[in-house]
């Protein structure tokens, strides 16, 4: 008997590898909590044989994979649903994580038409993630593994389109539903849900977040990203974005001491800032005060799932009422 695991994330692929659990373990590497979201096309093609069209380092999905940790079952140029077809069993790994639990909608819509693949897919939930353990100690864990249903394929494609519907509505119409069958996914619902605009600071939880992480004196800008890590929505790169937003416009939230001048250049992303140490503004103490609103001061426009966040188009989030405020 062959089997797969395929991980929601590369970082517990490399754990369960290291485990030794299965004859190949696999991960996606795809981040859909930030950022345009991919086309289903662009998807796809990453999915596919590998042929001209993937002429850049990450457009095929096993890019970043060695040809030892095929095991002769493939080459690097294979496609994802050939190497499905070669295996007898396949366990999906789903790490808690927002955006794991997108990945595993989207991988899981992505198959629902390939009933040879489904029948022999389960699923496997975890409580924390993988890449978090030691190897051996993942060894002993002993998770369920539960067959892949019909019922599992239909919730996963509703809640993927609605990631990537225009507005925020259908996500938030999820909580109306039984997302039980998929046990991770309503916290991944409210949790990106607090991640729009809040009614009233204009901004996402992390992003207040990182601004209550800086002290009266200043604040490392490594350390304020850390604020980021407990949420464990963004990436390092992500948090990084989110804090160089926070810098720019005419009326910053957060200023490096001494005002020295922000670094716009592309070499210095994630890390705007030159090595001081960041604090508030006369704008930022007033937003964490709940005296005012970002979005009031600073150009707006980034994306949330399929949604294009603008000044113009701002949906909010209302925690008290756990609402949605269109614009």
């Amino acid at each position: 008997m062959s089997h797969l695991i395929l991980a929601t994330n590369g970082l517990a692929a490399g754990t369960l590898r290291q485990a030794g659990m299965m004859n190949v373990v696999l991960g996606f590497c795809l981040r859909f909590v930030w950022g345009r979201l991919p086309s289903e096309e662009q998807l796809v093609m990453g999915l596919e044989p590998r042929s001209a069209k993937h002429c850049n380092i990450g457009d095929h999905w096993l890019d970043d994979v060695q040809k030892c940790q095929l095991k002769g079952f493939g080459t690097r140029d294979i496609g994802f649903f050939e190497l499905c077809e070669k295996f007898d069993s396949i366990e999906v790994w789903v790490d808690p994580q927002p955006n794991d639990q997108l990945v595993l909608v989207w991988l899981l819509n992505l198959l629902r038409p390939y009933k040879e693949i489904t029948t022999k897919l389960s699923l496997v939930h975890t409580d924390d993630a993988v890449a978090g353990y030691q190897p051996e100690s993942v060894v002993e864990w002993k998770l369920p593994a539960f067959k892949v249903a019909d019922s599992h394929l239909t919730l996963a494609s509703r809640a993927w389109r609605a990631w990537r519907a225009p507005t925020p509505e259908p996500w938030f119409d999820l909580l109306a539903k039984d997302l039980t069958i998929l046990p991770r996914l309503r916290s991944a619902v409210i949790t990106m849900l607090a991640e729009l605009p809040d009614v009233q600071s204009g901004l996402g939880e992390n992003e207040m977040g990182m601004l209550g992480w800086i002290e009266d004196e200043g604040t490392e800008p490594r350390e304020v990203l850390r604020a980021v890590e407990y949420r464990e929505v963004f990436d390092e790169l992500e948090a990084g974005e989110l804090l160089r937003a926070l810098a720019q416009g005419p009326a910053p939230a957060i200023i490096e001491l001494g005002e020295v001048p922000l670094d716009t250049s592309e070499e210095a992303r994630p890390y705007p800032f030159r090595g001081g140490r960041i604090a508030l503004t006369e704008l930022g103490r007033a937003i964490m005060a709940g005296e005012e609103d970002f979005s009031r001061h600073s150009s707006i426009h980034r994306w949330w799932g399929g949604t294009e966040l603008t000044n113009e188009r701002l949906w909010r989030w209302d925690p008290k009422s756990r609402s949605l405020v269109a614009p």
